[in-house]
């Protein structure tokens, strides 16, 4: 087999799941029900955000927050403050890819 498979998680609860953490990038699948969010941080390498579901609020540095619906994708600049929530009714469900992948 020359592929590799990977699995998300299928489920209405908070989920932080690291599926690929290799050399060349991250990718992580995220859940969040409403009033729920990440801690806030700095990205560590340029991130790109995909809305799955639900309405993802974000602010970055100190901007406003803003909320992007699914079918939306974010490209975040490295050492970028980050403040992640969901503050709509909805799941919120997104992935997030790491590239290139973060030094340790």
């Amino acid at each position: 087999m020359i592929e590799t498979l990977y699995k998300m998680s299928r489920v209405n609860k908070r989920t932080v799941e690291k599926i690929i953490l290799d050399e060349n990038l991250h990718y992580i699948h995220v859940i969040l029900n409403k009033d729920e969010g990440l801690p806030e941080h700095y990205s560590n390498s340029n991130i790109y955000m995909t809305v799955l579901m639900g309405e993802l609020a974000i602010g970055l540095n100190e901007q406003e927050m803003h909320e992007y619906g699914s079918g939306n994708i974010l490209k975040i600049p490295k050492d970028t403050k980050m403040n992640i929530k969901n503050l709509s009714m909805d799941i919120l469900e997104f992935i997030i890819v790491k590239a290139p992948a973060p030094e340790r």
